[in-house]
């Protein structure tokens, strides 16, 4: 659904955020599920609030267009994939034992990148792409879990 240059209808609005919303669910839940501290809620958010600013970002382009202007909405989704990165980096934890270092929740951090990816391509409306990167990543982090019951994949402290 390309943007025109009138006003989102209230039903592709809530398509957008309701798309990111049930990614981030999906991915919190296998968080959760592990007893992540980044869960449900969090990726939930995560998801929603870079919806949120993916379709304000190309709703105002659609405005400033209209009336002549040149803007640059790429620009919001460039600030939004460095700000998640902050966010992502405080959830992995480094931790000196007495031979090593020890990293966790690497895992944790990737899916908070993925849940704000999954924000910034529902709020585009390229729901393609999105159940294509969402398939992949659940596949991800299910299937590496089967495996790790296998002893062919790494635990997440080993990551």
């Amino acid at each position: 659904m390309p943007l025109d240059t009138t006003t989102l209808s209230l039903t592709d609005i809530l398509l957008r955020l309701g798309a990111a919303t049930a990614c981030g669910l999906a991915l919190g839940f296998e968080r959760e599920r592990k007893g992540k501290d980044a869960g449900i809620r969090t990726l939930a958010l995560v998801a929603l609030s870079s919806a949120v600013i993916t379709t304000s970002a190309l709703s105002l382009y659609a405005d400033v267009q209209a009336r002549g202007g040149d803007a640059d909405p790429l620009r919001v989704i460039q600030g939004l994939a460095q700000a998640i990165g902050f966010i992502a980096a405080g959830t992995i934890f480094v931790a000196k034992g007495d031979a090593e270092r020890t990293v966790r929740n690497l895992t944790t951090a990737a899916s908070v990148w993925l849940a704000a990816s999954a924000g910034i391509v529902a709020g585009a409306a390229q729901f393609t792409l999105l159940a294509a990167a969402m398939g992949f990543g659940l596949a991800i982090l299910v299937v590496i879990t089967a495996l790790k019951r296998f002893g062919v994949a790494r635990g997440e402290a080993e990551e």
